[in-house]
């Protein structure tokens, strides 16, 4: 009486498979952008940091992490000496270095 009566539609057999994939396509699109905006240049980003973690040596200028700036006193595996003033030694983690400084930054 007051409700329509509701009939199924039928199928359309070569329309269904395009139309999947046109459902499909922003969600590819959104993971290409994500990509190339985020994870490319952050993985570059991480490869740089190794490569100068890797390539740290005695006498290097560094800031770590801590904004702590100093001069490299000594080399290990996994830490690294940093004077910070004359007589003053601290001992920090390799991969908390985030920069070196040019010869000569610090005085």
């Amino acid at each position: 009486m007051f409700i329509s009566d509701a009939y199924a539609q039928t199928a359309g057999g070569a329309a269904a498979g395009g139309s999947s994939l046109m459902q499909m396509l922003p969600l590819v699109l959104m993971f290409v952008v994500l990509y190339f905006i985020m994870i490319r240049p952050q993985m570059k980003k991480q490869k740089e940091h190794k490569a100068m973690i890797d390539a740290l040596g005695k006498g290097d200028e560094v800031v770590t992490a801590g904004g702590l700036i100093g001069r490299i006193t000594k080399v290990a595996d996994a830490f690294v000496s940093i004077e910070i003033a004359s007589g003053v030694e601290v001992q920090c983690q390799r991969s908390a270095v985030v920069q070196v400084l040019p010869k000569g930054s610090v005085k």
